[in-house]
Formats: structure tokens, sequence, C-alpha cells
């Protein structure tokens, strides 16, 4: 699936986008029971004439009332289109907590840099780093146009001196570099302000 944020995905597959909201349903199926301001009583009256000829909704939100006119098949049609909207909604959520986005999100910046701040962590836990950072390499940053990984420690590591352009070739050399890094390297209390602030020197990187 392309990289775009859930709003952006709301925007095309929404039910409002596809009339499947539910005040955009109840105006195709029915029409909502009115009440009106009779001067000469001074209060709101409803009309009755609709009372005991249809089927009535009233809806939660704002207590208007409807009267569904449609027949059973309109009304089975929305009920499979909806039935379909929570089946693609279902897997968008799979696909949002699922492999690199669990952890990264979904990227969608065009260029980026990975700051790695790996600190104390047991051996057992880097390796888990680096699967998650090799994964995010291959499932995302392929998607995207240029990236760089920069290691905080006490002589900053960079995997290249300013973005590089995403290819199979540039993620693989990236994928290698992660894993040939050394478990512990010295550090100092400011490595990850200086790590960050060498990130946000590249000017293609957007903050």
């Amino acid at each position: 699936q392309p990289l775009v944020s859930s709003s952006k995905w709301l925007q095309l597959h929404g039910l409002k986008r596809n009339k499947l909201s539910l005040p955009q349903i109840l105006s195709q199926i029915g029409f909502q029971h009115r009440r009106d301001y009779v001067t000469t009583l001074g209060k709101l009256v409803a009309s009755r004439y609709a009372d005991g000829l249809f089927p009535q909704y009233t809806r939660a939100q704002d207590g208007s009332v409807y009267n569904l006119t449609a027949k059973k098949e309109v009304i089975l049609h929305f009920v499979d289109c909806l039935m379909g909207a929570i089946e693609l909604y279902k897997q968008r959520m799979e696909w949002l907590t699922s492999e690199s986005r669990q952890i990264f999100g979904v990227i969608q910046e065009q260029c980026i840099v990975i700051v790695l701040d790996f600190g104390a962590v047991a051996p057992t836990e880097f390796d888990l780093c680096r699967d998650a950072l090799s994964m995010v390499l291959v499932e995302q940053v392929t998607q995207i146009a240029k990236f760089n990984l920069i290691r905080a420690a006490q002589d900053l590591m960079k995997w290249q001196q300013k973005s590089a352009p995403v290819s199979e070739h540039t993620v693989e050399s990236a994928v290698t570099w992660l894993w040939k890094l050394d478990h512990m390297t010295a550090a100092s209390h400011t490595s990850s302000a200086e790590a960050l602030l060498e990130a946000m020197s590249d000017e293609a990187v957007s903050s």
C-alpha cells in the first residue's frame, strides 16, 4: 500500500467520500420528519401525516426523526456497502499495526535521516533494534526519495555524508552498514543532541 496518512486515506475511502455516513444514507432511504414553528400557536409543531405510514428512525445525535420510505432491496444494498467498508477499515488497521509501521508509523516525508541512539542496550536488544531498522528500510524507505543514517556517539558515525537517493543498491548498502556497527561505542552526554543537529543540517531534510 502507498505510504499515505490516515486522513488522506479517509479522503479516498471514508464513509463520507462514498456517501455512506448515517446522514447521507438516511437522506437516500427516507425523508426527515419536520417540526415547524406555528405562529398562531406560538410553538414548534411536528407534522403528523406520516405517523403510522412509514417506519421511523430517530437519530440519537440530535433527536431528528426520519421516515423510511426505501424498499428492502435498497436498504440491503447499503448493508452490503457498509460491510465492504468495514472490511476495508479492518485491512487498513491491520496494515497500520503490522511490521515496521508498529514502531515507526507511516513515513510520509520524501527525505529522512534516521538517528540511531542505542545507548547501553544489551546485545540481544541491539540486534532487535537493527532488525526493526532493517525492516523499515526495506518496507518504507524504498518508497521515498532520499535517506541517511547517523549513529549518536562521541565520534558521530554516518552512513553517508549527505542524504543519498533511494535505490535497491543504497538500501542494501545501508542495511549492510547497520549490521557492521559495533555493539558498544564511546558516547558523551551530548551525543544524541549532536546527532540530531547533524541530521537537521542536511538541507534536503524537512524538520
